[in-house]
């Protein structure tokens, strides 16, 4: 079933309510005493059909409907009509399952103070009469039961929110726990095989300029390729083993990456901007890994002669701008690598978003805004 099919659904239940409640106070009001003839009557019963009309939007403006139904049944009791509160029974219900608890309570407390006055102001009553036929309209225990009652199935859709968030981050953590694993798999089964490729390749080569031979130009290729690789397996197992044995990188070690950068001679810059000592600590991992994969690809790839690091810690957002003047054309696409994957990945699994691709007045950049839940 799509959302709307779902939102078409729930409309229709709640407009049947609404009318059921409507032709219930209507009914109860036609079949008991008349309070009389004249356009008060006729202003009673249009209270009623309010106050039961009211409760289509409950879900959607439940203090709004609090406060409709009860003046409604404070007017219909005051122009004479004995009909109990039942439409602010339903608005309680619903304003207390929307978490509207305090405003519920007030709105109560009023209505039963209010009740008396109405019916002291339908006839000539008594005090006590006037307090009797207020009770009867809004009895305590139904008024306690209807809160109650929203109180439940508020704690009961909480409960079901909050299992079914927890089945989501246990998928995602087994699903990262396998990646895991196969990435160390991977690497346990490569290592061997690319080491022994590169001291062969590295005694070809020597043995070959010993003996004053040309080296052929495939046996350097194997040669650097080797140690690429070699180089490549090396830094993906220490970026492995950095959640298990090493404390985690963050926004304070950023200014360390591009330090690394500026000694390759690129002519790196870092701004930070806002408070970022208080941010989560998976974004402040996010935003370290983010800088250091692009950091890395301008080192490798881009051929950039300049980089510009710039981090906005903003109240409820993070931004992390990483830019380069390389070899990336405006009209190139980027090729989707394990890196940008990644990044993607990290951004999307804290609900931020990421760009990537190459600048209009040429080289690269990646833009990535998480959302922050600041801590305390």
């Amino acid at each position: 079933m799509t959302e709307v099919t779902a939102g078409v659904r729930q409309w229709y239940l709640e407009a049947a309510v609404a009318l059921g409640v409507t032709a219930a106070l209507l009914v109860t009001a036609a079949s008991g005493p008349r309070p009389g003839t004249g356009p008060a009557v006729v202003a009673g019963y249009g209270l009623l059909a309010a106050g039961g009309l009211a409760l289509v939007v409950r879900r959607r403006a439940p203090r709004a409907v609090l406060a409709v139904t009860g003046a409604c049944a404070i007017g219909y009791q005051a122009v004479g009509f004995d009909v109990p509160v039942v439409a602010y029974l339903f608005a309680v219900y619903a304003a207390v399952r929307a978490g509207q608890r305090a405003v519920t309570v007030a709105a109560s407390v009023l209505m039963l103070g209010a009740l008396p006055v109405a019916a002291l102001l339908s006839g000539p009553y008594e005090v006590g009469e006037a307090f009797a036929r207020a009770r009867g309209a809004l009895e305590i225990a139904w008024l306690v039961a209807a809160g109650a009652a929203g109180e439940a199935l508020r704690q009961a859709e909480r409960r079901a929110d909050e299992a079914e968030r927890t089945r989501e981050e246990m998928a995602r953590r087994r699903a990262d726990e396998e990646r895991l694993r196969i990435a160390r798999e991977l690497h346990d089964s490569l290592t061997h095989q690319i080491s022994v490729i590169k001291v062969q390749s590295e005694v070809a080569v020597h043995v070959a300029r010993r003996r004053g031979e040309e080296v052929p130009a495939a046996l350097l290729a194997i040669q650097k390729a080797g140690r690429e690789a070699s180089r490549e397996l090396r830094a993906t197992l220490e970026a492995l083993r950095d959640d298990d044995t090493a404390p985690p990188c963050g926004l304070a070690d950023v200014p360390e990456l591009v330090d690394r950068v500026r000694a390759l001679g690129v002519d790196a810059t870092l701004t930070v901007e806002g408070r970022g000592a208080d941010v989560p600590a998976a974004v402040d991992r996010t935003v370290y890994r983010i800088v250091q994969e692009s950091l890395t690809n301008v080192a490798r790839h881009s051929g950039a002669a300049t980089a510009t690091v710039r981090i906005d810690c903003r109240p409820e957002l993070l931004t992390v701008r990483v830019e380069d003047d390389g070899r990336a054309a405006p009209a190139g696409s980027p090729v989707p690598g394990l890196g940008l994957l990644g990044m993607r990945e990290r951004v999307t699994a804290l609900g931020g978003r990421l760009s990537a691709g190459p600048r209009d007045g040429g080289g690269f950049s990646v833009l990535a805004e998480l959302p922050v839940e600041r801590t305390p």
